[in-house]
C-alpha cells in the first residue's frame, strides 16, 4: 500500500491529524503519523514520536520545551523533520507528505516538503495559504491549500476540506506508489527563461534546441521561475541556459510584483554554463491588478495585459542601470556567455507598431550593455530583428548549441 506521512504538531493539532489519519486509513493507505510539537503532550499517539524528529536535527525535545523559546523550536523541528521524511523516502517508504497548520506548523512541514525530490506528492493545508507562499513553497512542487477557517478543530466549514485533502493526497500517493519511475534520458536538458510577451521567439528557440537533441525546460519569468531556474543551474541540472527574458530584473529595481531577488543571472555564470542571454522583456515592469499601480506609475505607459497583470514601459534611466546590472553580471560569469540584442524590439509590446516599441530608449539599453562588456569575455551580437522574429530564436538556439559542444569538446581533451 502507498505510504502518506502526516507531518506536524501533535501537542495543537493532534484532534485534527487523527481525524486525518483516519480518513486516509479507510481510504486503503498507509499511514505515518510524525509529531513535531514540543509544547505540551501528543493529543493522539505518533507512529515517530517528537524525540525521533528533535534528535534527527541534533536536539533534545525535552530541552526544547523547557527553554520555552518557540521560534527556536519551530526552526529546530522543521530541521529534524526534513531529515525524518527525507530518510522515510530514500528507504522507499513515502509516497507522499500531508500537514496541516498555522503559520508554526506550516513553517515546519513545508521545511521537510521541501527535502523531498519533485514528483513526490506534498499537501499543505494552511490558514497562510490565500498570502504569499514563496516563503513556503521555495522553488518545489508544494501544493497549497486555503483552509479557509483556522484549522482548530473539525466542524462543518474545516471537515469537507480536511477530507478532500485527505482524499487528494491519498489519490496522489496511489498514482506515485504505482508509476514507474521515468527513465533518465540521454537528451542534455536546457533551461529558458519565457513570458507570455516573449513567447513565439523562445517558443522557436525551443523548437530548435529540440530538433539539435535537447530537453528544454521552460521556466516562466513570474519570480518563481526566476527562482527556480537559479536554483537548478546552481545544482548543476543543466548543460546550458537560454535566458531570453530578464523581466523579473526589471520588476526588481524599479518595485514590480514579480521579481526574482538579486542572484538572478548569477548561478548558471558562478556554475561555469554556457549561456545565450538577450534582454527580453526589460521594456516592461509587472504590476499585480490596476488597482495596485502605485500613483507614481500612472503617467507612464500603462497596459492592462490581463485582470491579474498591469505592466509599465520602463524608462530610459531605468534602462541604463538595467544595462549596467546585466553586464556586471555577465562579465562575472565564469563559462562561456554571448549576449543577443535584437534591435527591432524586446516583447510583443516592444515590437515595431506596439505600445512599448521605443528605439532611442531601447537604444539606452543596448548602449549601455556595449559599454559596460567592452573588452569583457562576454560576446556580444546584435541582430536587426525584434526578439519574437523566428529567426532570432533558432539564431539564439544555435549558439548555445555552439558553446555548449565547445564546453564539451574543451572538457574531453583536458581529461
Amino acid at each position: 500500500m502507498p505510504v502518506v506521512a502526516l507531518l506536524g504538531t501533535l501537542d495543537t493539532k493532534g484532534t485534527e491529524y487523527g481525524w486525518l489519519r483516519d480518513r486516509l486509513l479507510r481510504g486503503a493507505v498507509e499511514v505515518v503519523l510524525i509529531d513535531a510539537g514540543v509544547a505540551g503532550e501528543p493529543l493522539v499517539a505518533p507512529d515517530i514520536p517528537r524525540s525521533v524528529v528533535a534528535s534527527a536535527a541534533g536536539a533534545d525535545a525535552e530541552r526544547l520545551r523547557r527553554a520555552g523559546d518557540r521560534g527556536a523550536a519551530v526552526t529546530v523541528m522543521a530541521e529534524g523533520a526534513a531529515r525524518v521524511v527525507r530518510r522515510l523516502h530514500d528507504e522507499g517508504r513515502l509516497h507522499g507528505v500531508l500537514a496541516i497548520g498555522g503559520s508554526g506548523g506550516t513553517s515546519i512541514a513545508t521545511r521537510a516538503m521541501r527535502e523531498l525530490p519533485l514528483g513526490v506528492p506534498k499537501l499543505m493545508v494552511s490558514s497562510m495559504a490565500a498570502g504569499d507562499v514563496s516563503a513556503y513553497v521555495g522553488t518545489t512542487d508544494i501544493a497549497m491549500m486555503y483552509s479557509v477557517v483556522d484549522i482548530a478543530g473539525v466542524n462543518r466549514v474545516s471537515a469537507p476540506i480536511l477530507a478532500n485533502a485527505a482524499d487528494a493526497i491519498a489519490g496522489m500517493a496511489r498514482g506515485f506508489a504505482g508509476t514507474p519511475a521515468p527513465p533518465a534520458g540521454d537528451r542534455p536538458l536546457v533551461a529558458a527563461s519565457m513570458a507570455g510577451v516573449t513567447t513565439p521567439g523562445v517558443d522557436a528557440a525551443r523548437a530548435r534546441l529540440t530538433e539539435l537533441g535537447y530537453e528544454v525546460l521552460v521556466f516562466h519569468s513570474v519570480g518563481s521561475g526566476g527562482r527556480s531556474l537559479e536554483s537548478l543551474a546552481g545544482e548543476g541540472t543543466f548543460s546550458g541556459v537560454l535566458d531570453l527574458t530578464l523581466s523579473e530584473l526589471a520588476d526588481e529595481l524599479v518595485g514590480g510584483a514579480f521579481g526574482a531577488g538579486p542572484d538572478r543571472l548569477r548561478a548558471a555564470g558562478r556554475a561555469g554554463l554556457p549561456q545565450v542571454v538577450s534582454p527580453g522583456a526589460l521594456d516592461m515592469v509587472k504590476f499585480g491588478p490596476l488597482a495596485s499601480l502605485p500613483d507614481r506609475f500612472r503617467a507612464r505607459h500603462v497596459h492592462v495585459h490581463n485582470p491579474s497583470v498591469t505592466v509599465i514601459r520602463t524608462s530610459a534611466a531605468e534602462c541604463a542601470e538595467l544595462g549596467r546590472q546585466v553586464a556586471a553580471k555577465l562579465r562575472a560569469a565564469t563559462g562561456p556567455v554571448t549576449l543577443l540584442l535584437p534591435l527591432r524590439g524586446l516583447s510583443t509590446l516592444g515590437a515595431p507598431g506596439g505600445l512599448y516599441h521605443d528605439r532611442a530608449v531601447d537604444e539606452v539599453l543596448f548602449r549601455t550593455l556595449r559599454e559596460e562588456l567592452r573588452g569583457s569575455r562576454v560576446e556580444v551580437a546584435e541582430h536587426d530583428t525584434h526578439l519574437n522574429d523566428p529567426a532570432f530564436g533558432r539564431a539564439a538556439a544555435e549558439r548555445l548549441h555552439a558553446l555548449i559542444s565547445s564546453a564539451h569538446a574543451t572538457a574531453r581533451t583536458t581529461r
